[in-house]
Parts: C-alpha cells; sequence; structure tokens
C-alpha cells in the first residue's frame, strides 16, 4: 500500500482495536468486514473520517461501539501485505511524520496513563504482540528519542508491556505524537503539570493540616496504616516532625523502588493515631 498519513493512521487503528475478516473458505456466503471497536466516539469519527478520504467509502458508526463497512476490494488491499490480528501485525515502513500519526492511533486505542504524582507518572502499552511493541521502542526511540522500558512480559500472563517515565520522555510524546482520545490527553497534562513542583507545603494550621493529612495520606486496609509516598524524603521528615507535635508516631521508610524502577520513600502510622488530631 502507498501510505499516507491518514492511511498510517487507519493501519494503527485496525492493529490496535479493529478487525478485517472474512468468511472461512468452507462457507458458500462470503462477506469482507472491515472496522474498528472503541468506547471513544472521537476515535471512531477519526477513523470513519481518515477512511472515507482514503479509500472513497464512509464506515457507519454504530450504537455498539463500531465503525465498520463491508468491501471485498478494500478487504483484499488492506490484507495483501499486512494482517491485523493482535499477534500478527507489524509496522510499516514509514517516513517520521507517517509514523507520529501511526503511533497516536495506536497509542490512543491501547495505551494507558498512569498518574501518582510525587511517585509514579506513566503511559504503559500493552499486548499480545511481543515483537510489534519491541518495534514500537525501536521507532520510539530512533526517529523521537523518547525513551521507553524494556518489553517485558506480564506475570501469568501471555501479554508483553513497555512504559514511558520521566518528565522528558513524556514531554517528548506529548509534543511528537501525543493523544486524540481526550480523557488520556488529560491524564498527560494532569502527569506533566504534577511534575511543577516536588516539594509539599506542609500546613501549619491546624485545620488545614488535618485537610492536608487527609488529602495526601492513603490507607491500607489490610494492616490499617496511612501511608504518604513522595520521590523527596525531606517532604517525609519534615511531615513527621509535624505529627509529632501532635504525639502521633510514625515511620519513614525507604528508599523503594515501584515496579516501574523508580525510587520512592513512605512515611507511615497506624490509623488510630488520626484520633489525635481530633483533640
Amino acid at each position: 500500500m502507498d501510505f499516507d498519513e491518514n492511511l498510517a493512521s487507519i493501519h494503527a487503528y485496525l492493529c490496535a482495536d479493529g478487525y478485517v475478516i472474512r468468511n472461512p473458505e468452507i462457507q458458500k456466503h462470503k462477506y469482507y468486514h472491515i472496522g474498528l471497536r472503541n468506547t471513544n466516539k472521537k476515535l471512531l469519527k477519526d477513523f470513519q473520517r481518515k477512511f472515507e478520504k482514503t479509500f472513497g467509502v464512509k464506515p457507519i458508526i454504530m450504537s455498539d461501539g463500531r465503525c465498520k463497512m463491508g468491501s471485498k476490494e478494500i478487504f483484499f488491499l488492506l490484507t495483501k501485505d499486512f494482517s491485523y490480528y493482535s499477534d500478527k501485525w507489524s509496522l510499516p515502513k514509514l517516513n517520521k511524520k507517517q509514523l507520529s500519526c501511526w503511533l497516536r492511533s495506536y497509542f490512543d486505542c491501547d495505551a494507558w496513563v498512569m498518574v501518582q504524582p510525587g511517585k509514579s507518572r506513566a503511559i504503559g502499552l500493552e499486548s499480545i504482540n511481543e515483537n510489534g511493541l519491541k518495534q514500537i521502542k525501536y521507532v520510539l526511540w530512533e526517529k523521537f528519542r523518547i525513551h521507553a522500558s524494556d518489553v517485558k512480559k506480564r506475570k501469568n500472563r501471555n501479554c508483553w508491556y513497555i512504559d514511558i517515565c520521566g518528565k522528558d520522555d513524556l514531554l517528548k510524546f506529548k509534543e511528537k505524537i501525543g493523544f486524540l482520545h481526550p480523557k488520556k490527553g488529560e491524564k498527560l497534562k494532569e502527569a506533566l503539570d504534577s511534575y511543577e513542583t516536588y516539594e509539599w507545603n506542609i500546613p501549619d494550621k491546624k485545620e488545614e493540616f488535618i485537610e492536608f493529612v487527609n488529602k495526601q495520606g492513603r490507607l491500607r486496609n489490610d494492616t490499617k496504616e496511612v501511608r504518604f509516598f513522595s520521590i523527596i524524603k525531606d517532604n517525609l521528615i519534615k511531615l513527621n516532625e509535624k505529627l509529632a507535635i501532635y504525639s502521633i508516631k510514625a515511620k519513614v521508610y525507604g528508599p523503594w523502588k515501584n515496579n516501574r524502577e523508580r525510587i520512592y520513600y513512605c512515611l507511615s502510622f497506624n490509623q488510630k493515631e488520626l484520633l489525635k488530631l481530633k483533640r
């Protein structure tokens, strides 16, 4: 196929959440189905618009979260050199601009953005196609200088994943690839905005301090511990000093590493200690 930016995006959509299928050879009834499954209407409309622009045919957006059509001619054109099955697709040879479109559409469908300010921020991508993820990792660095983690296998699951972490790499992703998916775009912005400050501003007034503790603390249900996490140990040391004013006994742990090899620290105390703040 002669790729342009629209066809590159269509190809990625089909590899991620799409299908290009025909009837089994033994069946008399012939069909050739092409479609995208996704719950986000903005992505469905983007697929629809680019498909019509490329092939001159407008697929139908269904109420069940699909944009589909049937065409024998387009089926054979799409499958002449490529497979779209989840474990068999491969990245086409594209120029940098086309690659940006391909990656955006693929990440729009299959990626997620995790935001835990002060602890972890990442774009994650998972697939049963190990070689496909290796190709994505390669072009992210080779063409865009975006570092992704090594391709790793999930424990007890037949799938692999990569992560993009760190402010510089997340910013490069935003500027050079980005998300069309609204919620993922907002999450990425939230992740980048959370880098603006690492140091905590711990309030002095008791009412504001209680609010800070309730907002920042995380309750671990199995041990009834209130836990605070930060990549800056001094944040937790200062918090510990403030808690000591109210006779709350806490302890700072770390350094620890999360599953993305990022160092962080933890402050913990028993949930019952919170009663001392109400005195």
